[in-house]
């Protein structure tokens, strides 16, 4: 059947004239070029894509909006463009805290470096606040979960234990598929020695007055021992 018919058309084709057939076979050519090239992309996303209910294109659709996820994310290029949860479960734009020199620490209430961490980072807000210092503090229960109590709980003993006057924002995940969208930032701002992933508590990210990302600290970096950086980024040095 196809072949009749491609007979057929050649033979009107060779009618027109030599100008003519000539212009309208390149045209034709350049149909099918397309429409193989076309059938052979759509081919190779369907071996490279799970199947979907939505058929031929349904790997297509899950393509384009992997790409607008990943679109989202990179848009976001500063902290202050991110937007938190706190321990209430209310929104927080981090956009507030513009002109502000930020350190971004996750906490746990049952670490061997609780003690040390909290009583320093509280030192450290009761010397900075007042100068455009903001510690934000995020519990985080991924490592020897040692932060198992919930936002009330957390809130209580960081409070009253160690007197923290900073937020202290919901529990998130820092690392894996469900970390909190602003950790997967920090991270993808600056990796750590070993890979990029968070390796205990109290990882510390130090952000300037714009928003950047300037510094990490391993946990077993003392709060004290960052005081020199945080106040080059305030500009009291």
């Amino acid at each position: 059947m196809l072949r009749s018919t491609t007979h057929v058309l050649l033979r009107r084709i060779h009618s027109l004239g030599p100008v003519s057939s000539f212009l309208l076979s390149r045209q034709i050519l350049s149909h099918k070029r397309q429409a193989f090239l076309f059938s052979s992309q759509v081919s190779l996303v369907s071996l490279l894509s799970p199947p979907i209910k939505t058929g031929l294109l349904g790997p297509v659709l899950c393509d384009l909006q992997s790409v607008r996820a990943m679109a989202s994310q990179s848009s976001k290029s500063t902290v202050h463009d991110f937007t938190v949860k706190d321990a209430k479960g209310n929104d927080v734009d981090l956009g507030q805290y513009k002109g502000k020199t930020l350190l971004i620490v996750n906490v746990a209430s049952q670490c061997g470096l609780t003690n040390s961490n909290y009583t320093e980072l509280s030192q450290l807000y009761g010397k900075y606040k007042d100068q455009g210092f903001e510690i934000l503090a995020f519990p985080c229960n991924q490592f020897g979960a040692q932060e198992p109590g919930n936002n009330e709980q957390i809130l209580e003993f960081a409070c009253t234990r160690f007197k923290a006057e900073y937020p202290i924002f919901d529990k998130v995940d820092v690392n894996g598929k469900e970390a909190a969208p602003l950790y997967k930032f920090l991270k993808s701002s600056k990796g750590g020695l070993f890979g990029d992933n968070i390796k205990w508590n109290f990882s510390k990210f130090l952000v300037d007055k714009d928003g950047n990302v300037v510094d990490r600290y391993a946990p077993t970096t003392s709060p004290l021992s960052i005081e020199k950086d945080i106040k080059k980024l305030l500009g009291t040095a």
